[in-house]
């Protein structure tokens, strides 16, 4: 383990609010701050930052620790990936007898990020005296000042021409591997270059690293496009291509393409504030990133229903995080590329200025589908269908003032009655709450139970000794002055659930003082996150004492025993058994 003073010397350097502002937007509220939590879609800030006690907790998701976690989680590292990370911003050097020893099968994200950046060089060598490629990507229209801006490569059509260049270089093929720049055939056992005869697109995060690379078949090989796997460096469904150079350029909007060639074009074209997922769908760690940088998303998927399908999907992830989001249809072309390429930038800008709201953009969608308006054949049944399918597109709006004016103009389109179709509109909305509301008290009951709880899975066998662990936690973990005392009130062995237990233990064991960073070193993000909300709950509360803790123990000492294999028995419970035992003292409980 990194030394714990260490560790608190990055913390004072690395002040939580500072960090976490880099990220997401904080406003005073009491003594603390709040925000749009930035690891789950929420338009209500949930997200509380206590600066004070160094740490933060979402509400909404549960998600919590001190400022290590937090970069843990939002820049995806593991904990010394995380400490290192401030460490560096905070202008600390962390001793190399400091540092722990690198798991035998493990490759860090450094050890990658230096073999891609070799990679990247390699391949873009390659680019240059390679003819084939020069003229392919000529004809599409890339000159050589944006390709050296791209940093755009070819992998030549050779078996492993790539690898016994980077093992050259001192790099093993294990690396190699896990960078997933190599792969191992099965036939063989010899290591093969996983990008041949591909023109290579090297993905950059917003610190400049590459960390990735996607490749596009010169012909008309299959797959046309092959993209690099999760590593420690990348995560497909948290990177965006082009970011790296569009967030310079993006504050009041980010256009968002389907590939790697709209970006390019676009960026060619002035608007450097492209980007592009890698080669799948929009997923929702991709949509708060965007947040981060920009108010409004313009989405310029293909104009073919696979496209347009997409871009609905993106549509209700990028609302989800409060972002004004647009669709942009192109016409007269199948792509931004092709449509730059034959109208002009300045044509493409025009259609970028007329770009359609989601609620446009299906109900343009829908009354096509049923063939309503001028000129249309739509009969009194495609009508009916029509009319339902816009009234739940309707119902969706969380907005009063905008459903009015949608309904209005929806009315028009549909020739039906504005004021028939608000009431059949307020009708479903009407149910649909109703069905959130019994959702959330079921799921809310299941909470309450323990049920689906795989953070603490004993909690559902002990739910009044677990109450009374979580309340000695979190009065500790807010004033670990009380720490001598309590130990000597309570012992590690008196937890009924594990997770409590081992967070205890870690209290109890650190020889050196405690902090919250103890924890980081020896619990999962989910673990902290609970561990924190502990903390959380008991910060509402105004008694907060060794009184309170001597209450608890006695709670969990006078608890009768239930067998459980969290309890340390050898013997796996009999199921029948712990159900019938559970409903005695819930029966006893209520009595």
């Amino acid at each position: 383990m990194i030394p714990s003073e260490i560790i608190e010397e990055i913390k004072f350097r690395c002040d939580i609010v500072d960090v976490i502002s880099g990220y997401v937007t904080l406003k005073r509220s009491g003594s603390g701050m709040v925000g749009l939590c930035p690891f789950h879609s929420e338009k209500t800030p949930s997200f509380h930052v206590t600066p004070e006690r160094g740490f933060f907790y979402c509400f909404g998701c549960g998600v919590g620790g001190d400022v290590i976690t937090f970069i843990r989680k939002i820049e995806n590292l593991d904990y010394v990936g995380a400490v290192e990370l401030l460490a560096k911003r905070a202008g600390i050097a962390i001793p190399e007898q400091a540092r722990p020893d690198q798991a035998p099968s493990g490759v860090k994200k450094t050890r990658i990020v230096e073999i891609n950046r070799e990679a990247a060089r390699f391949f873009h060598a390659q680019l240059l005296n390679s003819p084939e490629a020069k003229d392919y990507l000529a004809q599409r229209g890339l000159t050589m000042p944006i390709i050296k801006h791209f940093g755009l490569g070819y992998a030549p059509d050779s078996f492993n021409a790539m690898q016994l260049h980077l093992t050259g270089l001192g790099y093993t093929v294990e690396e190699l591997t896990a960078a997933f720049l190599c792969g191992i055939s099965a036939k063989t056992g010899r290591p093969y270059d996983y990008f041949r005869g591909r023109i290579i697109f090297p993905i950059i995060d917003v610190s400049g690293d590459v960390v990735a690379f996607g490749g596009r078949a010169l012909g008309d090989g299959m797959p046309k496009y092959l993209n690099s796997s999760d590593t420690p460096a990348f995560k497909k469904s948290r990177t965006l291509f082009a970011l790296n150079f569009a967030r310079h350029s993006c504050a009041e909007r980010l256009i968002l393409c389907e590939g790697y060639m709209d970006v390019i074009a676009l960026h060619a074209a002035g608007f450097t504030n492209a980007v592009a997922t890698l080669g799948t769908a929009l997923t929702e760690e991709q949509a708060r990133i965007m947040k981060r940088y920009t108010k409004q998303v313009v989405i310029t998927y293909d104009s073919d229903r696979a496209g347009q399908n997409a871009a609905d999907k993106a549509i209700r992830l990028l609302e989800a995080t409060g972002l004004d989001t647009k669709v942009l249809t192109v016409t007269g072309a199948k792509d931004p590329d092709e449509y730059i390429k034959k109208y002009g930038a300045a044509a493409f800008g025009r259609l970028l200025e007329g770009s359609r709201s989601r609620f446009e953009f299906k109900l343009d969608t829908i009354t096509e589908k049923y063939k309503i308006g001028p000129g249309g054949e739509a009969d009194d049944e495609s009508k009916i269908k029509a009319i339902g399918e816009v009234v739940d597109l309707l119902a969706e709006l969380s907005s009063k003032t905008e459903c009015e004016i949608c309904t209005r103009r929806a009315a028009e389109r549909l020739d039906v009655s504005a004021e028939n179709l608000a009431r059949d509109v307020e009708v479903k909305r009407r149910k649909l709450y109703s069905a959130a509301k019994r959702a959330q008290r079921r799921q809310s009951l299941r909470l309450a139970e323990g049920y689906g709880d795989r953070v603490n899975p004993d909690r559902r066998l002990f739910m009044q000794e677990a109450a009374a662990e979580e309340a000695i936690l979190g009065i500790l973990l807010l004033y670990p002055e009380l720490i001598p005392q309590a130990l000597e009130i309570i012992g590690p062995d008196e937890f009924r659930t594990a997770l409590n237990r081992k967070i205890y233990e870690a209290i109890a064991g650190a020889s050196d003082g405690f902090s919250l960073s103890t924890l980081g070193q020896i619990l999962s993000e989910e673990e902290m996150g609970r561990a924190v909300s502990y903390m959380a709950e008991r910060e509402r509360l105004t008694k907060n004492d060794l009184e309170v803790i001597e209450d608890c123990a006695k709670t969990l000492r006078n608890s009768p025993a239930l067998p459980t294999a969290a309890a340390h028995d050898s013997d796996v419970p009999d199921p029948d058994d712990i159900a019938a035992l559970i409903a005695k003292r819930r029966a006893g409980e209520q009595s």
